[in-house]
């Protein structure tokens, strides 16, 4: 089992401060995991077991802690008098109002909570305001490849490609026969599709809300809108409206299978307001569902650039440079670096096209252009870098 450090070193940091330890991310992305390893640490420097209690709302036999009254009672009961009494609530989303057990908990001395949830929606509205300022989120996603490295070894040209097939969920890393693979990939697909968006949205249309998420999936790394999604469905024959459209995103956004990137105008220094482009939490999925015919090798590598910068812990936005476009733009307080993303650049007409707007920045941050290629290239400060190497940070 890979540690998930960089997550965990945030768990430890936080460890008996005042505030509410919120874990986000799409299901099976390691959530649980991390709890057990975080205890695993608790039990290793110090910390008695009845000081833990650990409640995982996905379990048959927590349903009757379902009603937010006999969950506060049945913890309340646990608490380790004169000691710090550690409280995990896996999937707490389960439980209509929560966060009034959440919030009355809180207010105990002694108590340390630290709650999972595969659904942003949990975090707005009723929970922000009543809990505001007393929690923090960390956000997180599937295996990056050097985690994935980390738990596979061999040879790392091997790992790579699997990682680019399969992604980064961490059971599939056990998983050796691709039927099996693609049976619990449907697993968590068909488990976000029905739990935490039509459930919770009151979507009738599931059909169309299917035919939706082929398109985005088709589409990761180009230019969208509502509009142009809804303009596109209709001409197939699927009326519908940019406002429906705009509610599916939002979902999808929300159960943290979409993530969205903004544009940036370099030289005018301002975020614009349209013309996203978005991305999936892992490729695999969208492997699943338009199978390899649909490949577009460089804006998978694009999607999986992204998701490693947020990792990283950057801002990312889409670079404009009057008529030209950067791939990525990654900011972390007053660092920045550029990125452009190909498959390869080895042709000399592809190198031109990606490199003359990173030549168009008349500013001194970064420029990178991550390729599949293993010749290094560098002209006027720009470096390529092999899409292995940036991955593990070589």
């Amino acid at each position: 089992m890979v540690k998930r450090k960089e997550y965990l070193e945030k768990l430890i940091k936080s460890k008996d401060k005042q505030i509410i330890k919120v874990v986000t991310g799409v299901r099976r992305c390691g959530k649980s995991t991390l709890l057990e390893q975080y205890q695993n640490y608790l039990l290793e420097n110090g910390v008695e077991k009845e000081q833990i209690i650990s409640i995982n709302f996905e379990k048959i036999e927590n349903e009757p802690l379902l009603e937010y009254h006999a969950l506060y009672d049945y913890v309340s009961k646990l608490l380790v008098n004169d000691k710090m009494t550690y409280v995990f609530l896996d999937e707490i989303q389960t439980v209509p109002m929560f966060q009034k057990a959440v919030d009355s908990l809180f207010v105990n001395k002694n108590v340390d909570i630290y709650v999972t949830g595969s659904n942003a929606y949990m975090l707005s509205g009723e929970l922000a305001t009543l809990l505001s300022g007393r929690y923090i989120e960390i956000q997180m996603l599937p295996l990056s490849f050097s985690e994935y490295f980390e738990l596979v070894g061999g040879d790392r040209r091997e790992a790579w490609k699997n990682y680019f097939i399969n992604g980064g969920f961490p059971y599939i890393t056990y998983i050796e026969e691709e039927d099996i693979r693609k049976d619990y990939l449907f697993g968590i697909y068909h488990t976000v599709l029905l739990k935490d968006i039509v459930t919770r949205k009151k979507i009738q249309d599931v059909s169309l809300l299917e035919s939706v998420i082929r398109f985005l999936f088709n589409n990761i790394g180009n230019i969208v809108s509502a509009k142009k999604i809804s303009d596109s469905l209709t001409s197939y024959g699927r009326k519908t409206t940019s406002a429906t459209i705009e509610n599916y995103i939002e979902a999808l956004q929300e159960s943290f299978i979409l993530y969205k990137a903004g544009r940036y105008d370099v030289k005018g220094k301002q975020y614009l307001k349209s013309l996203e482009k978005y991305y999936l939490v892992d490729t695999s999925l969208r492997r699943l569902l338009l199978g390899d015919k649909n490949s577009d090798i460089g804006h998978i590598l694009e999607n999986i650039v992204y998701l490693e910068l947020i990792r990283r812990g950057y801002k990312v936005s889409i670079g404009k440079v009057g008529e030209l476009e950067i791939d990525f733009v990654a900011e972390k307080g007053i660092d920045r670096i550029y990125y452009q993303v190909s498959a390869s650049v080895i042709d000399e007409n592809t190198f031109r096209r990606e490199i003359t707007p990173l030549k168009k920045i008349n500013d001194h941050y970064p420029k990178f252009i991550v390729t599949m290629d293993e010749i290094p290239m560098i002209e006027d400060g720009i470096k390529q870098i092999n899409i292995v190497d940036f991955l593990l940070e070589i």
